[in-house]
């Protein structure tokens, strides 16, 4: 039975499990299952929110809607046949995991509202002691499966606090907040504000998009499907799977242009700029929006609708950053101050420094966050860190996905881990330790993979990079090249200790 309560000192006691996921979205939800499918049913999800869902129950400003195609966004094992759009918008894909965790019972397992505050590794007991906003927890092996965008990144502007306005953060919006009619300021230019801006436009009196670098942005091939479109993948054996391998397919072709062959991006950007000059018929508007930097050094970004709202009258982009906030207003890098009602912050989110690394503890006391400060952020093939015994990690360094759908490595990764959980049983191990100078090589090689990349080359500063300008985030090959990497636990990589307590010879 999962949560059995164990008694702890001082008399208070915590509740176990043998496996504890921190995080409830795409991977949370996944490992669950495919752990339980496996005979793993003693675990438990911590969730800090009061339902599934992860970054999808977050975002819900207006606009909201995946970049992936839908037939490529969801789990291979649970394919969803009902997508009304072929992108779709963030209510459906909130409620395919809902209905995800209701059809494979994952709720039951689920802790709500229990926000993680620290994890500590116990070596006496050879136990995660986790500490939670509902008491401690103990575990056998814990998995973060929090993914990278889940804390906002709050912008450090002078007198942020002393708006008077309404001000939130796009992944917390205020729908409260009355902005029909109103003067609204959007600051950045990612992926949620080209969202946001279109949405908005419309009905403020007055939006003011505060650009610190203009994206890139390519053509979203988006429609409906039609009623016999969703019968027929419903019902044609096949049919979903094959659309879906093409679209993946598809999406490889972008290493090329990225890791590859670099030059190819070229051919991305004259399509990108025929848009820009159908779309924006103002001169000097296009040439603020004009990137000068080459496409694929940032996010690649989608919409057909951007360029068009920020041709409206009530519309203007501010170039150059902004300055400081006031109490009604904000005064742009040349001084300019423009009035403002509202403030809608889409400057996306803490990725290379992870909040959740302050929490864990590992072996010496040390934070992941105190060991990647010294030493840049890595992992053993993204899921595993030496110090941190029994411990794995869901889209960690060197993992994401800037073409395709990050769904795949989720997938890539739980698989990995859940034959970790095996082997650990099957082989009576007590624990499971990367090997410190395996982990080196394997960050080493994959920073060498890095160069030459369109990351590093495109003359570009973005959220891929750390603070030393490395690309600590994504994965700079196919993805399908990473699925095999972790196409099964390799035992062989770790130190191990039986549940006698001898230490397994490693082998080199």
């Amino acid at each position: 039975m999962s949560g059995q309560v164990i008694k702890e000192g001082h008399g208070t006691t915590a509740r176990h499990a043998h496996v504890v996921i921190v995080g409830c979205g795409f991977a949370g939800l996944g490992t669950a299952i495919r752990l339980i499918e496996r005979g793993f049913t003693d675990l438990l999800i911590l969730e800090r929110g009061d339902d599934v869902g992860g970054t999808w129950r977050d975002n819900t400003y207006p606009g909201a809607t995946c970049d992936v195609p839908s037939h490529l966004y969801s789990y291979s094992f649970a394919l969803n046949p009902e997508w009304t759009r072929s992108f779709s918008p963030q209510p459906e894909i909130q409620q395919y995991l809902r209905d995800i965790a209701d059809r494979y019972q994952v709720r039951e397992k689920v802790v709500f509202g229990c926000e993680m505050l620290d994890a500590q590794w116990n070596e006496a007991d050879a136990r995660w002691e986790i500490q939670t906003s509902q008491g401690p927890f103990t575990a056998d092996i814990a998995v973060s499966a929090v993914g990278a965008l889940c804390e906002p990144k709050l912008p450090d502007i002078k007198g942020i606090h002393t708006f008077e306005g309404k001000i939130f953060h796009s992944a917390r919006w205020d729908h409260e907040a009355e902005l029909t009619g109103k003067r609204v300021a959007v600051v950045g230019t990612g992926a949620s504000a080209i969202q946001i801006v279109p949405a908005l436009a419309p009905d403020a009196a007055r939006l003011d998009v505060y650009q610190r670098s203009a994206p890139w942005v390519l053509p979203r091939l988006d429609r409906g499907y039609f009623a016999l479109e969703r019968f027929a993948f419903k019902h044609v054996p096949g049919l979903q799977r094959l659309l879906r391998a093409a679209i993946y397919a598809n999406r490889e072709l972008f290493v090329f242009g990225q890791t590859k062959y670099p030059r190819l991006a070229v051919l991305y950007e004259f399509m990108a700029r025929v848009k820009m000059w159908l779309e924006i018929r103002d001169p000097a508007l296009r040439r603020k929006v004009t990137p000068d930097y080459r496409l694929g050094c940032k996010r690649m970004l989608i919409s057909n609708n951007y360029y068009p709202a920020l041709g409206r009258d009530n519309v203007e982009v501010v170039t150059g950053g902004i300055k400081e906030i006031r109490e009604n207003s904000i005064v742009a890098e040349d001084g300019t101050e423009r009035p403002a009602d509202a403030i809608v912050l889409a400057t996306g989110f803490r990725v290379t420094n992870s909040p959740t690394w302050d929490l864990f503890r590992g072996r010496d006391g040390r934070t992941l966050a105190e060991i990647y400060a010294a030493e840049g952020a890595h992992a053993y093939k993204g899921t595993a860190v030496a110090n941190f015994p029994n411990a794995f990690v869901i889209l960690g360094p060197n993992t994401g996905l800037s073409y395709t759908s990050s769904i795949y490595t989720i997938e890539s990764q739980i698989n990995y881990i859940v034959d970790a959980v095996a082997t650990v049983a099957e082989r009576g191990l007590r624990t499971v330790e990367v090997r410190k100078d395996l982990e080196t090589e394997y960050t080493r090689q994959v920073q060498r993979m890095m160069d030459g990349s369109i990351w590093l080359a495109g003359g570009c500063t973005s959220w891929f990079l750390d603070e030393n300008g490395k690309n600590t985030t994504l994965w700079p090959d196919f993805s399908f090249r990473f699925r095999r990497l972790v196409r099964k636990f390799d035992v062989e990589a770790y130190e191990t200790t039986s549940r006698a307590g001898e230490v397994t010879a490693r082998t080199a």
